[in-house]
């Protein structure tokens, strides 16, 4: 399960590390007006990550810099791609905000001048478990006391992308890169392929680079879960298809994993017929032991281990 994960962060990282990408993201799921003030080319990424030891091997984060009408912000977004949801998540998030201010401060030649100003951090969480996010989503909350002091304490509040609380039908509507791999992504019982039926019209409207990057993150995502021989065959489709091609890419999907299926099936149905001429030769054995026979005779009639018998004849007398 850990190493999914794993791959569940890179392909995340890799997606959201594309701006137009993360862009797409935040015009398509935040209702609030300066999502659409957002210049893709005054958006750039730090190459850098605020995760504390105690934490790293629990999420990864992204982190954009912007300028909002010569404002300084810092989109600070935290990959929490686990199954479990974290109550401490805004005490969590304060943490890589005072880092990202402090190696801000540390850095600004003119920190001690008048009128000096931090940037504006926005935090964010992505999270794609099955459980409905119920930590706090104000920092203030998780204080004792709060509700007395009001505006005196410290408090934030972060955006929350709760990939399985989205309806297939808001998904869909929003037909893009991002909306395409959330849906994807949600925890339920449809497989790969309906899935992948379900986004073709999306999908084709994908230009190569983002069609690149969607096929990205499926190799991340679902390498893992396959056998070495599909992973290949699954790979191969992938890298033959462009966005023109998506209904083929998907037939030839289909098949791989329909033939799979077909293989486990076949496997399964040999090792039960196995698993119930073992079982027939053991009642068999039992039978003999109980009429007396001895350990040699029954090797010979039938073909069972000594050790084996010795076995069977302590459990009849047990």
């Amino acid at each position: 399960m850990g190493k999914i994960k794993h791959e569940h962060d890179k392909g995340y990282k890799n997606l959201l590390s594309h701006k137009r990408s993360f862009i797409e993201m935040l015009r398509g799921f935040v209702k609030e007006s300066w999502v659409n003030e957002i210049d893709e080319n005054s958006l750039e990424q730090i190459n850098k990550s605020y995760i504390l030891q105690d934490f790293e091997e629990k999420e990864a984060d992204i982190i954009y810099q912007l300028k909002l009408k010569d404002k300084s912000v810092i989109f600070y977004c935290l990959l929490e791609l686990q199954s479990s949801v974290d109550y401490q998540m805004p005490f969590r998030l304060l943490l890589y905000m005072v880092e990202i201010w402090r190696d801000f401060w540390k850095n600004a030649e003119n920190r001690k001048r008048k009128g000096f100003k931090l940037p504006s951090i926005v935090p964010i969480v992505l999270y794609n478990g099955e459980r409905r996010w119920t930590a706090c989503r104000n920092y203030r909350d998780m204080l004792d006391g709060s509700e007395v002091f009001q505006s005196r304490v410290v408090d934030f509040n972060y955006i929350l992308f709760d990939i399985n609380r989205y309806k297939d039908e808001e998904l869909l509507k929003a037909a893009n890169l991002v909306s395409a791999v959330f849906l994807m992504d949600k925890k339920k019982p449809q497989d790969v392929i309906l899935k992948l039926k379900s986004i073709i019209g999306i999908l084709k409207g994908l230009d190569e680079e983002e069609f690149g990057l969607f096929k990205g993150w499926l190799k991340y995502i679902f390498k893992p879960r396959i056998s070495k021989d599909l992973s290949k065959k699954f790979e191969e489709i992938l890298d033959e298809s462009v966005p023109k091609e998506v209904e083929g890419m998907v037939s030839n999907l289909a098949a791989a994993f329909d033939k799979m299926i077909e293989k486990a099936e076949v496997k399964g149905m040999e090792k039960g017929i196995e698993k119930g001429i073992e079982k027939g030769i053991e009642k068999a054995a039992k039978n003999l032991i109980a009429m007396g026979m001895d350990t040699h005779k029954i090797i010979e009639a039938t073909g069972l281990s000594e050790k084996r018998i010795n076995e069977l004849r302590n459990i009849n007398q047990n």
